[in-house]
């Protein structure tokens, strides 16, 4: 997916990591202070990612999915919220999900983020619980 402003591809973890690591750090672990032993985790080797860059080909956000269909790591640079950025991430794994059939897909959105994620097709499941200090809620993907 692009427009005229940013586009969204697949990225290789090994390839890549450098700037997904940049994007998850300063918003995860700099905006949201969760800890870096909780952000990094073994299962971005094994996992789907992508990366949105802007027109000058910086990295502006990123987010992952697992083998379990555990869509992750959403990450967009503040300056770039409410410009669709996230949008075309979601819609990029989903796309990905479908092409390695991988489902059902979940998730665990952050509070704040249940309504970005119900426009896409995600329904809370569960109880609300706290991860990095921060509210979450598990959401599955509803067809």
């Amino acid at each position: 997916m692009s427009n005229k402003h940013f586009s969204v591809t697949y990225a290789d973890w090994e390839q890549n990591k450098t700037v997904l690591r940049a994007v998850r750090e300063s918003v995860f672990i700099i905006e949201q202070n969760v800890p870096k032993d909780l952000e990094w985790d073994d299962r971005d080797k094994g996992s789907l990612h992508v990366v949105a860059t802007d027109v000058n080909g910086k990295t502006i956000g990123t987010g992952r999915l697992t083998d379990t269909g555990q869509i992750g790591r959403m990450a967009v640079l503040n300056e770039w919220r409410n410009c669709g950025v996230g949008s075309a991430l979601l819609e990029k794994l989903i796309e990905l999900a479908d092409q390695h059939k991988i489902h059902p897909l979940y998730l665990n959105a952050q509070k704040k983020a249940i309504p970005f994620y119900q426009r896409h097709g995600f329904e809370c499941t569960g109880d609300e619980f706290i991860e990095a200090g921060i509210p979450h809620q598990r959401m599955e993907q509803q067809h």
